[in-house]
């Protein structure tokens, strides 16, 4: 009679531990959990950086917002809290709830601008030949790499009051009474100027990504479409747009926040100025905290900002994901 010491193998994980890997072979758990664990390490350093470079910062603006610091205390090193203080003089105040609007209104602005023009110049690019699309797509990076202090500085030569280009081609043109026109003495020519700056150097990023999503639409959907009579609008709302609205909601999100945010091109243009009118919420955060030197109520208002800025954005992807429901 035998007796059985040993339990033979039964399954695969019992075949793997009595294999020829020997004793240093990791078993089928130990190598399902590294490999669940390997997203979770690879981001790890993107994170850290993250709340590095980011996080602290924040919580040091949030700590800020709670203090009334002013030059004295900075010299001084006296840290001196007012709990709620700078929210309050801030939420009650007139001119923050009129920056607010002007920055909404600012960015819808700038964004329609740039999602109908960027889409437009990424279909022309679809539509090229190769020298002509290469010669533009060059175009494109040239002003979308341009640094924002460049560019900002270009545009203030462009519409210089007295040696601009643009008052001398439009003096030119018979428009005799723009030869010295202050293009800065008024809101709305300011905000034209500055509108000019933000959709010039944005559109090109979102040209050149539609025009690569274009370029994976297979073929046979527009060949089919022609079959079936489509004309060019019709291809362009059945095939071409329902593989774009993706990428549009997308793009339209990132282009809010930048827009949002826009804070050299208000700045270098015209410090926010004629009077304080042309200023949007970064700038007025700026001014009130480090022109004014009232560095508490700075960063209140910067942290306002950052609350807006969400929730404006998460009204956004609250009405993309409502569409997306309904077409499925």
């Amino acid at each position: 009679m035998t007796v059985q010491t040993e339990r033979p193998p039964s399954g695969a994980a019992d075949v793997l531990e009595a294999g020829d890997g020997g004793p240093g072979r990791l078993k089928p758990r130990a190598v399902s959990r590294a490999g669940a664990l390997a997203p979770y390490l690879l981001l790890l350093p993107a994170c850290a950086a993250t709340v590095l470079l980011l996080g602290w910062p924040l919580l040091k603006d949030f700590l800020l917002s709670f203090q009334n610091l002013n030059m004295a205390q900075l010299i001084q090193h006296v840290t001196e809290w007012n709990g709620i203080d700078n929210y309050k003089e801030t939420l009650t105040s007139e001119d923050f709830w009129r920056v607010t609007l002007r920055s909404i209104l600012f960015t819808a602005v700038n964004v329609v601008l740039i999602m109908v023009l960027g889409t437009l110049v990424g279909l022309l690019l679809a539509r090229l030949g190769k020298r002509m699309r290469f010669t533009l797509l060059i175009g494109l990076v040239l002003a979308w790499a341009m640094p924002i202090v460049a560019a900002s500085t270009v545009y203030q030569w462009l519409f210089a009051q007295r040696f601009g280009v643009v008052n001398w081609v439009l003096d030119k043109l018979g428009w005799h009474s723009m030869a010295d026109y202050s293009w800065t003495s008024s809101q709305m020519s300011t905000f034209f100027v500055i509108t000019m700056l933000i959709v010039w150097m944005s559109i090109p990023f979102v040209a050149i990504n539609l025009y690569a999503a274009t370029t994976t639409i297979p073929v046979e959907l527009y060949e089919a479409a022609s079959l079936d009579g489509a004309g060019v609008w019709r291809s362009f709302t059945t095939v071409t747009l329902p593989f774009l609205r993706p990428f549009l909601y997308a793009t339209t999100f990132l282009e809010i926040i930048w827009v949002f945010k826009a804070f050299a091109q208000v700045l270098l243009i015209n410090n926010g100025g004629p009077d304080r009118l042309t200023e949007i919420l970064p700038v007025y955060a700026y001014i009130e905290g480090i022109g004014n030197q009232h560095y508490g109520m700075g960063a209140a208002i910067a942290v306002l900002t950052i609350l807006i800025l969400l929730g404006l954005t998460a009204y956004y992807l609250r009405i993309v994901l409502k569409q997306e429901e309904d077409e499925l």
